[in-house]
């Protein structure tokens, strides 16, 4: 690959990124010439890149779960290793909580279909991230439906009702998840 197409390839999912965070109701209106034109690069070179609106917006999205993953993959503690279990397990429901309302237009625009949502990657790596944390913390009964049932509460779909369209404080809706993790504790 020529290097100002390496370079292109970079820029693409940084420029979508910064029109996202100056208006996060922007996301509907993200369009390839939007982007083109904040990366300073051609239309063309946008499509080629991407093919469509739709796989530019899930470009973007693993862009920021990338990011997301790697903070409670290897960041510091609690979030990352090196703090307990259970300690852990709450910093990443919050985490969670933050990192899906900051960015839910775009994590509602690109969601797959609801037949196919929750065995999408990155429901998949918040499933084996709160299952090994349940494991490693001894957790009682069936870690894996537990581990469902946990990761329900981290739904963009029940977050974006609840905050956005029930008008829930988001500290009240975190504080929800530190009580589910009590009853975690309590058994």
């Amino acid at each position: 690959m020529r290097a100002d197409a390496v370079r292109n390839r970079a820029r693409l999912p940084e420029a979508a990124a910064r029109l996202v965070a100056e208006d996060e109701d922007r996301v509907e209106h993200i369009t390839m010439d939007a982007v083109a034109q904040a990366a300073s690069v051609g239309k063309g070179t946008v499509f080629r890149h991407f093919g469509d609106r739709s796989r530019l917006l899930m470009a973007l999205l693993d862009h920021v779960e990338q990011v997301y993953q790697a903070s409670f993959l290897t960041g510091p503690p609690s979030l990352g290793p090196g703090a307990p279990a259970l300690e852990r397990l709450e910093a990443f429901g919050v985490a969670t909580i933050r990192y899906l309302l900051a960015n839910r237009q775009l994590v509602l625009a690109a969601a797959p279909p609801a037949e196919r949502r929750l065995s999408a990657p990155p429901i998949g790596a918040r499933r084996a991230h709160i299952v090994s944390l349940l494991r490693e913390a001894d957790a009682e009964g069936d870690v894996e439906l537990l581990a469902e049932s946990l990761l329900a509460y981290l739904d963009i779909t029940l977050l974006n009702h609840l905050v956005h369209l029930r008008g829930i404080p988001q500290e009240r809706v975190e504080a929800g998840w530190q009580n589910l993790l009590k009853a975690v504790r309590s058994s």
